[in-house]
């Protein structure tokens, strides 16, 4: 009942804060002792971790048989050295820091899995001491992920025309690790053309870090009659954070489709009918060469019209 009682009271003590990549818990012990637990916020199924321990002793009583003992009820986080440590002595103003390493073994559940450390200490020079108040349970939180994500993203419009040029973009991002030799493959369709590299390398890809390709593709050149989807595949090659050569892929689709009556193109240019107007020609041009263009393709269209109808 006592040590019950001594937990519950010491939940007000813990200090949770976060980093980039770890969690901290800091937590006021018994007689001045501040103890300070650095931790994975999650680590990747079959990887190794560390948790880092600080203790700083900020009483004016030196303190003797410090221990810190690590265990995990599910057994499916297990200890690469030793899981518990014993301090003879631990002068006053003094601290003392030290690393656990762990391995999170292949049938571990997905999700929070949770190691307990047992943390207790002793005053020093004390010949009866009493029920120690300084005996902590502390629960740290793991989360267990599955294997490293790739994610691979493309961004374009929604349909593309021919004869005209559009923008096509590739974001790669590693979710969960940080991946080296990173190789992006760029795979058209035969009738499509890149303006800019089909590979891209890359050293290595920080965790949540994500790198874009930017990349202009030229639709083909001849009017077409129907709409139809052209497949890109995206390839991904790189070196996991344990060394294994790993390869991710996708493919996306663009719609081709017939050209309209008036379509504007994405460096300004516009097409009228058959006709096509770049962005850098004069104002005369724009204003003089579109009007009687547009009118003369509308008087062969109304023509063709009633030719039809004398036809019917």
């Amino acid at each position: 009942m006592m040590m019950a009682l001594v937990f519950v009271l010491s939940v007000g003590s813990i200090i949770f804060s976060q980093t980039a990549d770890a969690e901290i818990v800091k937590q006021n012990m018994h007689a001045g002792v501040d103890l300070e637990i650095t931790y994975p916020d999650s680590v990747v199924i079959e990887r190794e971790f560390s948790i880092s321990v600080y203790i700083q002793n900020n009483g004016w009583e030196e303190k003797q048989n410090v221990i810190l003992v690590f265990t995990n009820a599910s057994k499916s986080i297990a200890p690469l050295s030793n899981s518990e440590m014993r301090i003879d002595r631990l002068a006053s103003e003094s601290s003392y820091g030290t690393t656990f390493d762990f391995k999170v073994l292949s049938d571990a559940s997905i999700g929070t899995q949770f190691i307990n450390l047992l943390y207790s200490h002793e005053l020093a020079d004390v010949e009866t001491p009493s029920p120690d108040p300084s005996l902590r349970n502390i629960a740290i939180p793991i989360l267990v992920k599955e294997q490293p994500h790739l994610s691979i993203s493309t961004k374009g419009p929604e349909s593309i025309f021919p004869n005209a040029e559009f923008p096509f973009e590739v974001e790669i991002t590693s979710e969960d690790i940080e991946i080296n030799d990173v190789t992006v493959q760029i795979i058209p369709p035969k009738d499509i053309e890149f303006r800019g590299e089909t590979l891209h390398a890359f050293s290595s890809l920080e965790r949540n870090v994500p790198i874009s390709i930017q990349v202009q593709l030229s639709a083909p050149q001849n009017n077409i009659a129907t709409e139809h989807k052209l497949p890109f595949q995206i390839i991904v090659k790189y070196i996991d954070d344990v060394g294994k050569e790993k390869t991710d892929s996708t493919t996306v689709s663009l719609l081709l489709r017939p050209r309209t009556f008036m379509e504007l193109t994405t460096d300004g240019g516009i097409w009228i009918g058959g006709i096509f107007l770049a962005p850098y020609v004069s104002i005369g041009t724009i204003i003089g060469v579109p009007l009687g263009a547009i009118f003369g393709i509308l008087i062969r269209r109304r023509e063709k019209k009633r030719r039809k109808k004398r036809m019917k």
